[in-house]
């Protein structure tokens, strides 16, 4: 079974059902997907996958953790856009170090927007 097959099936019975999880945790949009429409918080088993994907990585600090999402840093890291982002709405001020650093060697527009934001 696929995650969206798995996902799709969850949806469809409108509850949480145990023994599909670990196909849905395969995929970080259904995995995301299942944490905010189905679990409606903090999915442990799909923050593995969630975590290596930047765009969903910051999606699920910021409507789910609502907090850091200190194990998809590196993977946010990665992006600039997202980097700038997660700096100003889940952090709300300067990156930690190695993710301000990366942010800083990319000549991404969003670097000009995060160095106006922290000054």
């Amino acid at each position: 079974m696929t995650p969206e097959e798995a996902y799709y099936k969850v949806i469809k019975s409108e509850k949480r059902i145990p023994e599909l999880e670990p196909f849905i945790s395969k995929d970080a949009e259904y995995s995301y997907l299942y944490a905010i429409n189905i679990i409606k918080g903090r999915w442990e088993l799909g923050e593995a996958i969630i975590s290596k994907d930047a765009y969903f990585s910051y999606y699920y600090a910021i409507n789910i953790i609502k907090d850091r999402f200190i194990l998809a840093e590196p993977t946010i890291s990665k992006d600039a856009e997202y980097s700038y982002y997660y700096a100003r709405y889940v952090i709300k001020g300067k990156l930690p170090d190695f993710m301000h650093n990366a942010l800083l060697l990319s000549t991404d527009e969003y670097t000009k927007e995060y160095v106006k934001f922290i000054q």
